[in-house]
C-alpha cells in the first residue's frame, strides 16, 4: 500500500517536470521548429533547464526502482 502511494507521488512530480522542461522550451523547439534544425536540438542546459533536466533522470530511474519492487513484492 505504501509502494503505491509513493508511485503515485513520483509519477505527479515526474508529470509536472515533463510539463515544466516543454514550457521552457520555446514554443517553435517543442514542435520540431527552430533555426537550424538540429543546432536547436542540442543545447547546453544551465540554471533551472539543467536541474528540471536532471531532476527527470532522477524521478525516472526511482518511478522504476519503486516498480521493479513492487513488483517482486507482490
Amino acid at each position: 500500500m505504501a509502494l503505491n502511494i509513493i508511485l503515485i507521488i513520483i509519477s505527479v512530480a515526474l508529470t509536472v517536470v515533463i510539463l515544466l522542461q516543454q514550457k521552457n522550451a520555446g514554443g517553435g523547439a517543442v514542435f520540431g521548429g527552430g533555426q537550424g534544425g538540429s543546432e536547436s536540438i542540442y543545447q547546453t542546459r544551465r540554471g533551472f533547464d539543467k536541474f528540471l533536466f536532471i531532476a527527470t533522470i532522477v524521478l525516472s530511474a526511482l518511478f522504476i526502482g519503486v516498480a521493479f519492487v513492487r513488483l517482486f513484492l507482490a
